[in-house]
């Protein structure tokens, strides 16, 4: 196997020992954080280590999930408890190279769930997706609701989720999954469909507006990086016992892109947003979900959002514009 390991340090701890795939993504970064700061033993893999000091002093591995002898070597030399698998290549993105989001997306995910079953692991926490979803669906949509995805991401998103309910009766593994909304953060997103919500903050941030690629009246569910890692982490310590399915829905709030655009104009004076719909992103956007039902992840392990878009936009905002202004030095 190709790792490389950095000293484990002072931020090892007696907690659980977790391995995060895909850690240098979006939710990745900010799930190392949260994991460390709740005591867990944190072991972070993807392609290559962030640059500078993103990766938070923490071990990072190099590990390519494509292939299934780096995924077994590294299982078997860190035997993770808990493995919180993000490895994935995003929709838009996918759409490009539909071929390698297979590989990655597909393959990846066998790849990690039968190295979990050889080596013990006790739980895998699988981020899912909106993406799963396809067209003809009701104003809001439930968990139950027939999959039917328009790109290779949410196809293979939704053969994670039944791959891993499959291990999960089969084998015994504890599997555990959420369906995310449109992510935002102080990161910069990686091309995904939803990517015109941050951009909306952070372009006005750096260059005073930003053309979305979308419709005004473009409307999808979206969530606030901290109440994703909340759920993530919430959802793994659930007990077993009370959890009635594999995969959940979990919900924030889902405004309009016009909606988006007047709380960017209220936290950003004089921000100048205008629409000019990309007909391959557009179809996506309308393929998707615009609320999302999460009776089911409030039932049965008691989440509940923190943040709506207006207090997001607030605690948001300045976090973009240092990021902006560091782009520009």
């Amino acid at each position: 196997m190709t790792a490389s390991h950095g000293p484990v340090g002072p931020h090892t701890t007696p907690g659980r020992k977790v391995l995060v795939t895909g850690a240098g993504g979006q939710v990745g970064l900010d799930l190392l954080q949260a994991l460390r700061a709740r005591g867990d033993q944190v072991f972070a893999s993807d392609l290559a280590p962030p640059s500078g000091d993103a990766g938070l002093g923490l071990p990072w591995s190099s590990l390519d999930v494509t292939r299934a002898t780096q995924v077994d070597a590294l299982f078997a030399e860190l035997r993770p408890d808990v493995v919180y698998h993000l490895a994935a290549i995003l929709s838009a993105t996918g759409e490009r190279d539909p071929l390698r989001t297979y590989a990655v997306n597909q393959d990846g995910t066998l790849h990690v769930l039968e190295a979990a079953r050889k080596f013990g692991v006790r739980q895998v926490i699988f981020t899912s997706t909106i993406a799963v979803f396809g067209p003809g669906l009701p104003p809001l949509v439930g968990d139950d609701v027939p999959l039917r995805p328009t790109t290779m991401y949410g196809v293979t998103k939704v053969a994670g989720e039944l791959l891993g309910e499959y291990y999960s009766r089969r084998h015994g593994l504890d599997f555990r999954g959420v369906r995310f909304p449109g992510l935002l953060s102080a990161v910069l997103p990686g091309g995904g469909t939803s990517d015109y919500a941050p951009l909306m903050y952070y372009e006005s941030l750096r260059t005073g507006g930003y053309e979305a690629f979308c419709r005004p009246d473009s409307q999808i569910p979206l969530m606030y990086m901290p109440d994703a890692l909340r759920a993530l982490v919430e959802l793994s310590l659930a007990p077993r016992e009370r959890l009635g399915r594999c995969i959940y829905n979990i919900a924030a709030f889902s405004p309009t892109a016009q909606e988006i655009a007047d709380e960017v104009a209220r936290v950003v004076p004089g921000a100048r947003i205008t629409f000019k719909p990309d007909p391959a992103r557009q179809a996506i956007l309308d393929s998707w979900p615009r609320a999302l039902d999460d009776t089911c992840a409030r039932r049965d392990w008691d989440w509940r959002p923190a943040w709506d878009l207006a207090r997001m936009s607030d605690d948001l905002t300045p976090k973009l514009a240092a990021l902006a202004a560091r782009a520009g030095e």
